[in-house]
């Protein structure tokens, strides 16, 4: 699957079970690989999502969290908890 980066600016992040994260801000990425690391989400407004990591204000979300990117990018909730253990 190939998506450009243009078309994930702005776009909702969601949680698997449907809570909203926020929107993405930026993606962080190794640059020798090329993997992506982590996707940098503004998060909405009165959100709190306690496995999520913050700083500065954004949440950090290891990329390898990610289920699926179409009209929203969704976070696996289950794969996040597991990454906080």
């Amino acid at each position: 699957m190939q998506v450009f980066a243009r078309s994930l600016a702005k776009k909702t992040v969601l949680m698997s079970d449907g809570t909203v994260v926020g929107i993405l801000h930026n993606i962080t990425a190794d640059l020798k690989t090329g993997l992506l690391l982590s996707v940098i989400v503004r998060p909405a407004k009165n959100t709190n999502i306690p496995e999520l990591e913050k700083k500065d204000g954004f949440y950090i979300i290891p990329f390898d969290t990610v289920k699926s990117v179409s009209d929203y990018i969704v976070i696996d909730r289950k794969m996040v908890k597991k990454m906080r253990c």
